[in-house]
Protein backbone atom coordinates (compact mmCIF):
# COMPACT_ATOMS: atom_id res chain seq x y z
CA UNK A 1 0.00 0.00 0.00
CA UNK A 2 1.13 3.37 -0.93
CA UNK A 3 1.99 6.10 0.92
CA UNK A 4 -1.35 8.02 0.05
CA UNK A 5 -3.49 4.91 -0.05
CA UNK A 6 -2.48 4.38 4.01
CA UNK A 7 -3.22 8.12 4.67
CA UNK A 8 -6.33 7.98 3.22
CA UNK A 9 -7.68 5.16 5.65
CA UNK A 10 -6.09 6.34 8.50
CA UNK A 11 -8.06 9.83 7.78
CA UNK A 12 -11.23 7.58 6.81
CA UNK A 13 -11.31 5.49 9.91
CA UNK A 14 -11.32 8.63 12.15
CA UNK A 15 -13.41 10.82 9.82
CA UNK A 16 -15.61 8.11 10.17
CA UNK A 17 -15.54 8.24 14.26
CA UNK A 18 -15.57 11.91 14.17
CA UNK A 19 -19.07 11.39 11.96
CA UNK A 20 -20.29 8.39 14.08
CA UNK A 21 -20.92 6.01 12.06
CA UNK A 22 -19.02 3.53 13.74
CA UNK A 23 -20.07 2.46 16.82
CA UNK A 24 -18.37 4.03 20.27
CA UNK A 25 -16.87 1.12 21.15
CA UNK A 26 -15.34 0.48 17.77
CA UNK A 27 -14.24 3.80 17.79
CA UNK A 28 -12.26 3.63 21.65
CA UNK A 29 -10.25 0.68 20.29
CA UNK A 30 -9.59 2.12 16.55
CA UNK A 31 -8.40 5.58 17.91
CA UNK A 32 -6.67 4.43 20.89
CA UNK A 33 -6.12 1.12 21.20
CA UNK A 34 -8.60 0.31 24.13
CA UNK A 35 -10.40 -3.50 23.10
CA UNK A 36 -13.92 -2.77 22.31
CA UNK A 37 -15.31 -5.10 25.23
CA UNK A 38 -12.68 -3.50 27.67
CA UNK A 39 -13.39 -0.72 29.79
CA UNK A 40 -14.21 2.42 27.55
CA UNK A 41 -13.34 6.10 28.48
CA UNK A 42 -16.25 8.12 30.60
CA UNK A 43 -16.65 10.46 27.66
CA UNK A 44 -17.81 7.72 25.66
CA UNK A 45 -20.61 6.94 27.57
CA UNK A 46 -22.69 9.59 26.05
CA UNK A 47 -24.33 8.97 22.66
CA UNK A 48 -23.04 10.05 19.66
CA UNK A 49 -19.37 10.04 18.28
CA UNK A 50 -16.58 10.26 20.81
CA UNK A 51 -15.23 13.83 21.62
CA UNK A 52 -11.81 14.59 22.03
CA UNK A 53 -9.74 14.44 24.26
CA UNK A 54 -10.76 11.45 25.58
CA UNK A 55 -10.26 10.10 29.45
CA UNK A 56 -10.08 6.77 30.73
CA UNK A 57 -10.07 5.91 34.22
CA UNK A 58 -6.41 5.73 35.24
CA UNK A 59 -4.25 2.74 36.83
CA UNK A 60 -4.36 2.92 40.69
CA UNK A 61 -0.66 2.34 40.61
CA UNK A 62 0.12 5.04 38.22
CA UNK A 63 0.84 8.17 39.95
CA UNK A 64 -1.11 11.44 38.08
CA UNK A 65 1.72 14.20 38.10
CA UNK A 66 1.85 18.19 36.32
CA UNK A 67 4.67 20.12 35.57
CA UNK A 68 5.43 23.82 34.41
CA UNK A 69 5.62 24.36 30.72
CA UNK A 70 7.32 27.09 30.31
CA UNK A 71 7.25 27.62 26.78
CA UNK A 72 3.73 28.12 26.80
CA UNK A 73 3.15 29.07 30.22
CA UNK A 74 0.84 26.52 31.22
CA UNK A 75 0.62 23.61 33.34
CA UNK A 76 1.27 19.76 31.66
CA UNK A 77 0.03 16.59 32.85
CA UNK A 78 2.13 13.40 32.92
CA UNK A 79 2.44 9.96 34.35
CA UNK A 80 4.81 8.34 36.44
CA UNK A 81 5.11 4.48 37.52
CA UNK A 82 7.54 2.96 39.86
CA UNK A 83 7.82 -0.28 40.87
CA UNK A 84 8.35 -1.48 44.22
CA UNK A 85 11.77 -3.23 43.20
CA UNK A 86 13.32 0.09 42.98
CA UNK A 87 15.46 0.84 45.27
CA UNK A 88 17.32 4.23 46.48
CA UNK A 89 20.54 5.05 45.02
CA UNK A 90 20.35 1.99 42.18
CA UNK A 91 20.00 2.53 38.89
CA UNK A 92 16.64 1.51 37.73
CA UNK A 93 15.71 0.84 34.11
CA UNK A 94 13.71 3.54 32.31
CA UNK A 95 10.76 3.53 30.00
CA UNK A 96 9.54 6.70 28.20
CA UNK A 97 6.06 5.19 27.12
CA UNK A 98 3.97 7.55 24.24
CA UNK A 99 0.19 7.46 23.70
CA UNK A 100 -2.13 6.90 20.69
CA UNK A 101 -3.89 9.65 19.08
CA UNK A 102 -6.54 11.39 21.25
CA UNK A 103 -5.95 10.24 24.75
CA UNK A 104 -3.23 10.42 27.11
CA UNK A 105 -0.79 8.72 28.57
CA UNK A 106 -3.48 6.74 31.01
CA UNK A 107 -4.43 4.77 28.07
CA UNK A 108 -0.64 3.46 27.50
CA UNK A 109 0.47 3.42 30.88
CA UNK A 110 -1.74 0.70 32.61
CA UNK A 111 -2.80 -2.89 32.78
CA UNK A 112 0.50 -5.15 31.70
CA UNK A 113 2.57 -2.10 30.45
CA UNK A 114 2.26 -1.64 34.63
CA UNK A 115 1.99 -5.40 35.36
CA UNK A 116 5.45 -6.19 33.30
CA UNK A 117 6.79 -3.20 35.00
CA UNK A 118 6.24 -3.99 38.37
CA UNK A 119 7.75 -7.61 37.72
CA UNK A 120 11.13 -6.23 36.21
CA UNK A 121 11.97 -3.19 38.29
CA UNK A 122 11.12 -0.50 35.94
CA UNK A 123 10.10 2.96 35.91
CA UNK A 124 7.93 4.01 33.29
CA UNK A 125 6.83 7.94 32.51
CA UNK A 126 4.18 8.94 30.51
CA UNK A 127 4.23 12.30 28.57
CA UNK A 128 1.53 13.78 26.88
CA UNK A 129 3.56 15.03 24.44
CA UNK A 130 1.83 18.57 24.51
CA UNK A 131 -1.44 18.04 22.82
CA UNK A 132 -3.30 14.90 23.00
CA UNK A 133 -2.59 14.71 19.42
CA UNK A 134 0.66 16.54 19.31
CA UNK A 135 2.08 13.40 17.33
CA UNK A 136 5.90 13.64 19.29
CA UNK A 137 7.83 15.83 16.48
CA UNK A 138 6.27 13.60 14.01
CA UNK A 139 4.94 14.93 10.91
CA UNK A 140 1.60 15.65 11.91
CA UNK A 141 -1.35 14.18 10.15
CA UNK A 142 -4.32 16.89 9.75
CA UNK A 143 -7.65 15.56 9.44
CA UNK A 144 -10.48 16.81 7.79
CA UNK A 145 -10.08 20.66 6.58
CA UNK A 146 -8.04 20.66 9.87
CA UNK A 147 -4.59 23.55 10.55
CA UNK A 148 -1.84 22.38 13.20
CA UNK A 149 -2.40 24.32 16.25
CA UNK A 150 -0.47 26.27 17.57
CA UNK A 151 1.87 25.71 14.41
CA UNK A 152 5.16 24.84 16.24
CA UNK A 153 2.90 21.98 17.70
CA UNK A 154 5.84 19.05 16.51
CA UNK A 155 8.41 21.35 18.34
CA UNK A 156 6.39 21.83 21.63
CA UNK A 157 5.40 17.65 21.59
CA UNK A 158 8.89 16.47 20.91
CA UNK A 159 10.50 19.03 24.34
CA UNK A 160 7.74 17.91 26.52
CA UNK A 161 8.88 14.13 26.09
CA UNK A 162 12.15 15.46 26.33
CA UNK A 163 11.64 17.83 29.45
CA UNK A 164 9.81 14.88 30.98
CA UNK A 165 12.65 12.41 30.40
CA UNK A 166 14.94 14.90 32.21
CA UNK A 167 12.41 15.34 34.97
CA UNK A 168 12.80 11.71 35.26
CA UNK A 169 16.53 11.63 35.74
CA UNK A 170 16.64 14.35 38.12
CA UNK A 171 13.96 12.59 40.22
CA UNK A 172 15.14 8.46 40.10
CA UNK A 173 18.43 6.86 39.79
CA UNK A 174 17.95 6.34 36.23
CA UNK A 175 20.19 3.60 34.79
CA UNK A 176 21.74 5.65 31.44
CA UNK A 177 22.56 2.31 29.82
CA UNK A 178 19.04 1.09 30.21
CA UNK A 179 16.71 4.08 28.94
CA UNK A 180 13.98 2.95 26.53
CA UNK A 181 11.37 4.61 23.82
CA UNK A 182 8.22 2.75 23.14
CA UNK A 183 4.87 4.11 21.78
CA UNK A 184 1.87 3.12 19.85
CA UNK A 185 0.25 4.46 16.94
CA UNK A 186 0.28 8.21 17.12
CA UNK A 187 3.39 7.17 19.73
CA UNK A 188 4.48 4.60 17.49
CA UNK A 189 5.44 7.41 15.03
CA UNK A 190 6.86 9.42 17.70
CA UNK A 191 8.97 6.70 18.89
CA UNK A 192 10.54 5.77 15.16
CA UNK A 193 11.22 9.69 15.02
CA UNK A 194 12.48 10.77 18.65
CA UNK A 195 14.67 7.04 18.04
CA UNK A 196 16.17 8.74 15.26
CA UNK A 197 16.72 12.06 16.32
CA UNK A 198 17.56 11.37 19.79
CA UNK A 199 19.35 8.00 18.90
CA UNK A 200 22.08 8.29 22.26
CA UNK A 201 19.58 8.49 24.37
CA UNK A 202 18.14 5.12 24.05
CA UNK A 203 19.04 1.49 24.88
CA UNK A 204 16.57 0.07 22.27
CA UNK A 205 13.07 1.15 21.37
CA UNK A 206 9.52 -0.10 20.43
CA UNK A 207 6.80 0.90 17.98
CA UNK A 208 3.67 -0.80 18.30
CA UNK A 209 1.21 -0.23 15.35
CA UNK A 210 3.29 2.77 14.25
CA UNK A 211 0.75 5.51 12.62
CA UNK A 212 3.95 6.95 10.63
CA UNK A 213 2.26 7.37 7.40
CA UNK A 214 3.81 10.26 7.06
CA UNK A 215 7.56 9.51 7.14
CA UNK A 216 6.94 6.34 4.52
CA UNK A 217 8.60 7.94 2.08
CA UNK A 218 11.85 8.29 3.68
CA UNK A 219 11.78 4.89 5.78
CA UNK A 220 15.58 4.59 5.06
CA UNK A 221 16.55 8.13 6.14
CA UNK A 222 14.75 7.75 9.48
CA UNK A 223 16.14 4.66 10.26
CA UNK A 224 19.57 5.33 9.10
CA UNK A 225 20.52 7.24 12.34
CA UNK A 226 19.09 4.06 13.94
CA UNK A 227 21.27 1.95 12.48
CA UNK A 228 24.24 4.26 12.32
CA UNK A 229 23.96 4.07 16.62
CA UNK A 230 23.46 0.83 16.30
CA UNK A 231 20.01 1.13 18.25
CA UNK A 232 17.71 -1.45 18.50
CA UNK A 233 13.95 -1.55 16.91
CA UNK A 234 11.31 -3.53 17.20
CA UNK A 235 8.11 -3.22 15.79
CA UNK A 236 4.58 -5.22 16.52
CA UNK A 237 1.50 -5.36 14.37
CA UNK A 238 -1.51 -6.49 14.45
CA UNK A 239 -2.88 -8.36 10.99
CA UNK A 240 -5.89 -7.45 11.57
CA UNK A 241 -5.11 -3.81 12.27
CA UNK A 242 -7.72 -1.71 10.45
CA UNK A 243 -6.41 1.52 11.08
CA UNK A 244 -2.69 0.53 10.58
CA UNK A 245 -2.97 -2.26 8.17
CA UNK A 246 -0.38 -4.60 8.37
CA UNK A 247 0.48 -4.27 4.94
CA UNK A 248 2.14 -0.96 5.91
CA UNK A 249 4.11 -1.71 8.82
CA UNK A 250 5.69 -4.63 6.59
CA UNK A 251 7.59 -1.63 4.57
CA UNK A 252 9.12 -0.57 7.77
CA UNK A 253 10.03 -4.25 8.30
CA UNK A 254 11.59 -4.67 4.84
CA UNK A 255 13.45 -1.16 4.82
CA UNK A 256 15.34 -2.61 8.61
CA UNK A 257 15.85 -5.95 6.77
CA UNK A 258 17.32 -4.05 3.47
CA UNK A 259 19.52 -2.09 6.02
CA UNK A 260 20.73 -5.03 7.99
CA UNK A 261 20.24 -3.18 11.49
CA UNK A 262 19.28 -4.94 14.40
CA UNK A 263 15.77 -5.25 15.17
CA UNK A 264 12.65 -7.56 15.56
CA UNK A 265 9.05 -7.54 13.80
CA UNK A 266 6.71 -9.18 15.04
CA UNK A 267 2.68 -9.79 13.13
CA UNK A 268 0.63 -11.39 16.04
CA UNK A 269 -2.33 -13.08 13.96
CA UNK A 270 -5.92 -11.75 14.88
CA UNK A 271 -4.53 -8.57 16.80
CA UNK A 272 -5.99 -5.47 16.15
CA UNK A 273 -5.36 -2.17 16.61
CA UNK A 274 -5.97 -2.20 20.44
CA UNK A 275 -5.14 -5.84 20.92
CA UNK A 276 -1.61 -5.52 19.95
CA UNK A 277 -0.82 -3.54 23.00
CA UNK A 278 -1.11 -5.71 25.87
CA UNK A 279 -0.24 -9.12 23.66
CA UNK A 280 2.97 -7.35 22.32
CA UNK A 281 3.86 -6.08 25.82
CA UNK A 282 5.63 -9.50 27.24
CA UNK A 283 8.10 -9.40 23.64
CA UNK A 284 8.77 -5.89 24.12
CA UNK A 285 10.22 -6.19 27.63
CA UNK A 286 12.12 -9.08 26.84
CA UNK A 287 13.55 -6.95 24.27
CA UNK A 288 14.55 -4.36 26.29
CA UNK A 289 15.61 -6.80 28.57
CA UNK A 290 18.59 -7.98 25.61
CA UNK A 291 19.77 -5.12 25.07
CA UNK A 292 22.01 -2.40 27.42
CA UNK A 293 23.41 0.35 25.46
CA UNK A 294 26.75 -0.11 24.48
CA UNK A 295 26.73 -3.71 24.57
Amino acid sequence: MGNGEADVQMSNSIDRILRGTITIAAATALVLGVPATGQAPAASQAEGPPRFPMRMEPDPRVQQRTYHFADTNEDLAYTVFVSSKVKPGIPAPLIVALHGYGGDSNFIVRGRLVDLAEENGYIVVGPMGYSTMGWYGSPVIVLGKGAVEPPNLPELSEKDVMNVLAMARREFSVDPDKTYLMGHSMGGAGTLFLGQKHASEWAAIAAIAPAAFMMQPNQKAILAPIKAAGLPLMITQGDKDPVVPATNTRTWAAAMDELGMPHEYIEMPDRDHGTIIADGMPDIFRFFAQHTRGK
